[in-house]
């Protein structure tokens, strides 16, 4: 495990989004299909194989979630930075970004022809990632670099929660997905 990237779920946010639409309280703790969404992206992060780290703050803004995050595991060889509000995110998606080639490359996966997260940083990023702050996260570097985009076959990997009509979409998709009855 010691070589393998690090999922960081990024838990610390303030869902201000989620509560201006309607929603109460923080919304990682909100309900779809009798879970809450931080657990089912948890579910997806245990189901991967592998280590993972979860940052719940509070700070400012993303970018800071993400220097606590990379700065509590320094020793890691790299990063997987997980926004926490994907419940959808399936396991072998974190796979497959964290094993993406080449290794020593920012990694993303994309669904038809769209980003999403994880995005993987190497350890070659360490100290850019531990000097973020502010509410952009990571989104400078990936314009600094060249990216490695996996094709993977997960709408989960785009599809977070942001307002409760956000939330009413993913229950709608979870129950065209499920067998008729």
């Amino acid at each position: 495990m010691q070589d393998l990237p690090r999922i960081l779920i990024l838990a610390a946010g303030k869902g201000s989004r989620f509560n201006a639409s309607g929603g109460s309280g923080n919304k990682l703790d909100a309900l779809l299909e009798g879970k809450t969404l931080l657990e089912h992206t948890l579910t997806a992060v245990r189901a991967s194989g592998l280590p993972w780290h979860i940052e719940t703050g509070p700070h400012p803004g993303m970018s800071d979630s993400i220097a606590a995050a990379v700065g509590a595991t320094r020793d890691a060889p790299g990063w997987l930075i997980l926004p926490a509000d994907l419940p959808l995110i399936q396991a072998d998606t974190l796979r497959q970004i964290a094993f993406a080639q080449p290794v020593n490359s920012i990694a993303t996966p994309v669904w038809q022809g769209k980003r999403g997260h994880p995005v993987r940083f190497p350890i070659e990023y360490r100290d850019r990632l531990v000097n973020l702050s502010g509410a952009q996260g990571a989104a400078s570097l990936l314009t600094q670099a060249s990216v490695t985009e996996v094709q993977v076959e997960d709408r989960g990997c785009q599809l977070d929660v942001d307002t409760l009509e956000d939330l009413q979409q993913l229950l709608e998709i979870r129950l065209k997905q499920l067998p008729p009855t």
